[in-house]
């Protein structure tokens, strides 16, 4: 979403606990058997071309998005990216033949391209944008007019009435009237665009902002309506926008499960999380899109993140290893100033230099997205916890994980449903064996997990 002073403003009380049940498999949206996304935030076409054919591909990522791609308001700060000027491919990032060549280049390693979508609204402010065209805010010459904007031009102030949270303008930015004929049909044109150069899908930014409807006319506009979609629409308990609203246009983000995540990794007991995603009142796991930290929720605190260490590291192999929605992992770069852009201007040089945090390829990380693809499927087995911070737990005969939270080590034999044979633990890539009985017995320290899947039967 566009530059953000309103944590508090979109809410964030957590979801309560229910019953005690282990969820369904996930069955998640995105079609084929590898539903976990890369988020590249702010990484230039040509570097997530790169890391397509050298990390994303190899690893198993069914899919890798990118920020968005159109004409934005110049300046260093990372949300000059979400104040679009015009529809052109003409971002920071790259042009429209590097965002092409992305495209092709992922394709060919079996990564899917998500599209993170501005649609909204439009830049405020008045200039010359980074491809080159002139605006101002309410005139974006080609494009919108004063009559293409919603009457509402005061910023959104009461996220209890709808009106004023889908007619108002987010933050000062132009809000786009979506439920004019005209307007729905430049946004379309837009995305046509986008999926005829091979885009696979979107991530719709501020879908809250916008009524259901709207989205669902501007979807039906599309040359293939069935199309991927990803909605940003974030819980805030009492308010008069509810995400469940948008499930019947294809996925929505699922908030309260990252900032669940939070507290329970550092304020309560990872046994808590034995009937986590439906049985705690989340939407349905088939059509939720999941996360540990996104780029509003890391810097705005609601969730953890990379300076969280051990904390954020083993949410993300948790969030991998457990059947409910469709996880996105995110891959950054070092801030300290929230409003900083990416280093180099989004060009990767290497992992982990120049501030790029590279999650993606953190070994913890991208071992588990195998492991995901592996299960796949398989309902929840042999659950064991100590009653605080160590868990395990199996996907079926596919796959078992164990997570040790505590300060202190934990040497255990642990019961699964694998059958007999010698396994890779992918997250420290030593073999261990499992006997005739389904056990194995290992020593984890603290902070550390261990994750045997059916893919992994030795350690290269």
């Amino acid at each position: 979403m566009a530059r953000r002073t309103v944590a508090a403003a979109l809410a964030v009380l957590a979801g309560a606990a229910a019953a005690v049940t282990a969820p369904a498999p996930a069955q998640a949206a995105p079609p084929g058997d590898k539903d976990v996304t890369a988020v590249m935030f702010e990484w230039k076409f040509a570097s997530v071309a790169k890391a397509c054919t050298d990390q994303l591909g190899p690893a198993g990522y069914g899919y890798v998005q990118v920020s968005p791609p159109q004409e934005h308001v110049q300046g260093p700060q990372w949300w000059t990216s979400y104040q679009p000027v015009s529809y052109k491919i003409a971002g920071r990032l790259g042009d429209r033949t590097a965002f092409k060549n992305m495209i092709d280049t992922c394709h060919a390693a079996g990564v899917k391209v998500v599209a993170d979508t501005v649609v909204n609204h439009m830049a405020a402010g008045s200039g010359t944008g980074t491809g080159g065209s002139s605006y101002g805010k309410y005139d974006y010459p080609g494009l919108y007019s004063w009559y293409d904007l919603n009457n509402c031009t005061a910023q959104i102030s009461n996220y209890q009435d709808r009106w004023n949270v889908q007619e108002c303008e987010l933050v000062g930015l132009a809000d786009l009237d979506t439920g004019e004929e005209y307007v729905r049909t430049k946004i379309a044109g837009y995305m046509n665009d986008l999926l005829s150069l091979g885009v696979d899908g979107f991530r719709i930014d501020a879908a809250k902002h916008m009524a259901a409807g709207d989205l669902a006319a501007v979807k039906a506009k599309l040359t293939n309506p069935s199309v991927y979609w990803k909605q940003e629409a974030i819980h805030g308990a009492g308010e008069a926008v509810s995400p469940a609203e948008y499930l019947g246009n294809g996925d929505v983000q699922e908030f309260r499960y990252a900032r669940d995540l939070k507290r329970v990794f550092q304020n309560e007991n990872l046994a808590y999380l034995k009937n986590y995603g439906e049985g705690w009142g989340y939407m349905e796991s088939a059509k939720s899109a999941v996360f540990v930290d996104n780029h509003d929720t890391e810097r705005g605190g609601d969730t953890l993140n990379y300076k969280n260490g051990a904390d954020y590291t083993l949410a993300g192999v948790f969030m991998l290893a457990w059947p409910y929605g469709s996880p996105d992992v995110h891959s950054g770069y070092e801030w300290s100033d929230k409003d900083a852009g990416p280093p180099a201007g989004g060009h990767v040089n290497a992992c982990w230099s120049d501030g790029w945090k590279c999650q993606h390829a953190w070994r913890e990380i991208s071992s588990m997205v195998a492991f995901r693809n592996v299960s796949r499927g398989q309902s929840v087995t042999n659950w064991w916890d100590n009653g605080g911070d160590q868990i395990a737990f199996g996907r079926g005969s596919k796959a078992y994980v164990a997570i040790n939270h505590e300060t202190w080590s934990l040497t255990r034999t642990f019961q699964t449903s694998l059958p007999s044979g010698t396994y890779c633990d992918v997250q420290n890539n030593r073999p261990v064996t499992v006997n005739g009985s389904g056990q194995f017995t290992a020593t984890l320290g603290p902070n550390t997990a261990v994750a045997l899947h059916a893919g992994a039967r030795s350690c290269g």
